[in-house]
């Protein structure tokens, strides 16, 4: 059965950096597409970024130029490095993968998801 983990989550003061990691087992589908959401306390999960299986990246607009999605085949593992850190950028990070017949990222959906890593931005 896939499995993802996240990691890297912590505190940081504002204007920091975190680089989350998503470690993914058993996950060998060469068409794909692989994300990060956040949910923040009494506000609903939103797409933070995805990368699909040819390299392909968006981002929500509110992280545009501050946070990059990347991804490490060799090691099945998933990264989003974040700078310029926002107190509204404090929320549960998760990782979420798809799978077949979701071969891209167009339909928003996913089918694996890892249990977070809670990020903290104090201002």
């Amino acid at each position: 059965q896939v499995q993802l983990v996240e990691s890297g989550g912590g505190s940081v003061q504002a204007g920091g950096s975190l680089r989350l990691s998503c470690a993914a087992s058993r996950y060998t589908y060469t068409r794909y597409c692989m994300g990060w959401f956040r949910q923040a306390p009494g506000k609903q999960r939103e797409g933070v970024a995805y990368i699909d299986s040819a390299g392909s990246t968006r981002y929500t607009d509110s992280v545009k130029g501050r946070f990059t999605i990347s991804q490490d085949n060799a090691k099945s593992t998933l990264y989003l490095q974040m700078n310029s850190l926002k107190p509204e950028d404090t929320a549960m990070y998760y990782c979420a993968a798809t799978r077949p017949p979701r071969s891209n990222c167009n339909s928003g959906l996913f089918d694996y998801w890892g249990q977070g890593t809670q990020v903290t931005v104090s201002s």
